[in-house]
């Protein structure tokens, strides 16, 4: 049975962040993850944490510049002091909550963006990575990239499964590992059971959507009741994270939870 993590930053968002935890634990969750909540003490976060016996599971890096389009500075040339220091950020933060994964968000290209462009950003990222995993391993952090489907976030760095683990063979960092969304790769390749089986030992967060509409995961084109039972079956031991928009509001939303995992056993 799969471990699930509710995303603080899709579900429960009907109340304000620090309250969402104690409605995560009465929905019966035992983790959680967040993207960005570095406008929160983290002591307050901390303190919600042990109240209701939660488990912070991921974090994001600070993404840069959100007004401006940005999603993430790893991969920026020119960035590179800007980046060091929001990894020493997440580290914080990450220490302090006990959670073990941070996600770098890697960043976008330029419209237009040509081969050579793209080649400099991406040794940018792998010399980036290779310098805050060696940070981030003493302290036992695991650090992951994601592929996110040219949809949702147009001109991201790399889009496919294939991209996420060639980033990771070039780092080759111990504690550099990818975040399978099956969302987002079955929105851009689909073969979701196969790239698992082959990248399995490879991955360190597994997250959940219905496709498409990012709804609830019992809406929409995949068979999480057998893409789920698969994960168990392959011996993943980690969490899967609930990373979608609820249709209407999250407690009602919460049924899928049942029906999936019921046909699951």
């Amino acid at each position: 049975m799969p471990r699930l993590s509710a995303n603080l930053s899709f579900l429960f968002t009907e109340v304000p962040f620090l309250e969402r935890f104690g409605a995560a634990a009465r929905a019966g969750f035992t983790g959680v993850e967040f993207a960005f909540a570095y406008d929160v003490p983290v002591t307050e976060i901390a303190a919600r944490l042990s109240e209701h016996a939660l488990a912070c599971v991921l974090l994001n890096a600070p993404p840069g510049d959100l007004s401006r389009g940005e999603r993430g500075i790893a991969s920026l040339p020119g960035r590179e002091a800007e980046f060091a220091a929001s990894i020493t950020e997440a580290l914080r933060y990450a220490q302090a909550l006990g959670c073990p994964r941070i996600h770098v968000m890697s960043g976008v290209t330029p419209p237009g963006a040509d081969g050579a462009r793209r080649a400099l950003q991406h040794s940018t990222l792998v010399r980036n990575l290779q310098r805050v995993c060696a940070v981030a391993e003493p302290l036992g952090i695991t650090l992951l990239v994601e592929a996110l489907n040219p949809r949702d976030v147009p001109h991201y760095l790399f889009s496919t499964q294939a991209e996420a683990h060639a980033i990771r063979d070039a780092v080759a960092a111990p504690n550099l590992k990818v975040q399978m969304d099956f969302y987002h790769t079955q929105m851009v390749e689909g073969d979701i059971a196969a790239k698992l089986e082959r990248w399995l030992p490879h991955i360190g967060h597994i997250q959940i959507a219905g496709v498409p509409g990012r709804h609830e995961p019992d809406i929409g084109e995949i068979n999480y009741a057998w893409l789920l039972r698969r994960v168990d079956e392959l011996g993943y031991d980690g969490w899967v994270g609930c990373e979608y928009r609820p249709l209407r509001d999250t407690p009602s939303g919460l049924a899928w939870r049942e029906r999936l995992l019921v046909r699951m056993s």
